[in-house]
């Protein structure tokens, strides 16, 4: 066992590296989620963009192009559950599961064809001067631009949130949708583009990992990224700002049982790959007893003729 091979400035730059996924698909399910609907079909969309951005970005030798596909992706596959629950009228919770379960065989019938293939890479900014501070420089301004774009979302997702008639009308029709339908606002409409908001977020992040964090494609490569997003939105108590925080605590331990298991720490490598999920769930259940901060209508199915 030799902790000193534990370098403190990459385990803080690769955290931000291992949060950016989980950050990305947390903020479009919290959007989701803050318009009155659960959809738990984000391990799905996540690894239709995975795959989506990674095909697009080998096939025409830009990521960029790859990252928009993936938001694509995601976007068209959570059409699907707009389908099911806002025009059908389906349970959110069983159509949410259904998505899931087709993303997995999807992405993994679109993948056979690129396993063992490398990516192109997109880069890092390199900020002259900045860049180059001690510590502070590898940290926080050696990265690429998909890990600033998922901290300016949240910002930006924030700020609409508590600012905008935009936030206030999403708001509004999570806390009660008959209230809100009464006073004149289109109901589904908002929550169509809420769920497609979701799921263009829940696919970068899928294509984060498959281009960025790990730049190849495996089958079921978000390994349940998806499912800690959602667990992070409860978490966060449907706060931007918190869900950024959480997304790099769950990144930190991810991060941090990687490096003692490639520093020999005499815990067995099982016992460490379940910590992340473990933390998670003691949370989850701490946090569980305050249920307050839910949108009131999460979950319910609006009915326009009432």
């Amino acid at each position: 066992m030799d902790l000193s091979e534990i370098n403190p400035v990459l385990l803080v730059a690769s955290l931000m590296v291992a949060a950016t996924p989980l950050l990305l698909a947390a903020i479009g399910e919290l959007v989701v989620e803050k318009a009155g609907v659960l959809n738990l079909g984000v391990e799905g969309m996540m690894i239709v963009g995975a795959i989506s951005g990674f095909a697009i970005s080998v096939e025409t030798g830009s990521p960029w192009l790859g990252f928009i596909a993936a938001a694509i992706g995601g976007a068209v596959l959570s059409l699907l559950f707009v389908l099911l629950t806002q025009v059908a009228l389906a349970n959110q919770v069983a159509s949410g599961l259904a998505l899931t379960l087709f993303g997995l065989g999807f992405s993994a019938l679109l993948g056979q064809g690129y396993v063992g293939v490398k990516p192109p890479s997109m880069g890092e900014i390199h900020i002259p001067v900045i860049s180059d501070i001690p510590v502070i420089g590898p940290i926080l301004f050696q990265h690429d631009p998909i890990l600033y774009l998922g901290i300016a979302l949240t910002a930006a997702v924030w700020a609409t949130l508590k600012y905008t008639r935009v936030g206030l009308i999403l708001r509004a029709v999570g806390e009660n949708h008959d209230a809100a339908h009464a006073l004149g606002y289109k109901v589904i409409k908002i929550r169509i583009l809420a769920i497609l908001f979701g799921g263009a977020c829940a696919g970068l992040g899928g294509a984060y990992i498959s281009l960025i964090r790990v730049p190849q494609w495996t089958e079921g490569m978000t390994a349940g990224v998806g499912w800690i997003a959602l667990a992070l939105v409860v978490f966060a108590s449907w706060k931007p700002w918190r869900a950024l925080l959480g997304a790099y605590l769950f990144g930190g331990i991810t991060v941090l049982q990687l490096n003692l298991q490639a520093a020999g720490v005499a815990i067995p490598v099982e016992y460490l790959a379940m910590s992340p999920y473990i933390i998670t769930i003691l949370v989850l259940v701490i946090l569980s007893a305050d249920k307050s901060s839910a949108p009131a209508s999460l979950g319910r199915i609006f009915h326009a003729s009432h």
